[in-house]
């Protein structure tokens, strides 16, 4: 087993193999990465100042009733 021809480069360190890469598997794990970073400083600019607790998640909600509200509650 240890010395067998594989296919693509590899390199020994402390009688371990190490296997290079694929360039497709490069290729995706940067994307992959990339939408990563994306998501997150998206949901950071979105939900920021609630997670470091600069605002509470409540606030700025107050006109949002879209007909929901004081006749709602009498209809019961």
């Amino acid at each position: 087993m240890a010395g067998g021809g594989g296919h693509g480069g590899s390199t020994r360190y402390n009688g371990y193999t190490i296997h290079h890469p694929k360039r497709w598997h490069t290729l995706t794990g940067k994307g992959l990465c990339a939408v990563m970073w994306f998501w997150i400083l998206y949901r950071a600019k979105q939900d920021g100042p609630v997670v470091l607790g600069w605002r509470h998640p409540w606030e700025g909600h107050e006109d949002h009733s879209q007909g929901h509200g004081h006749g709602h509650e009498a209809s019961h």
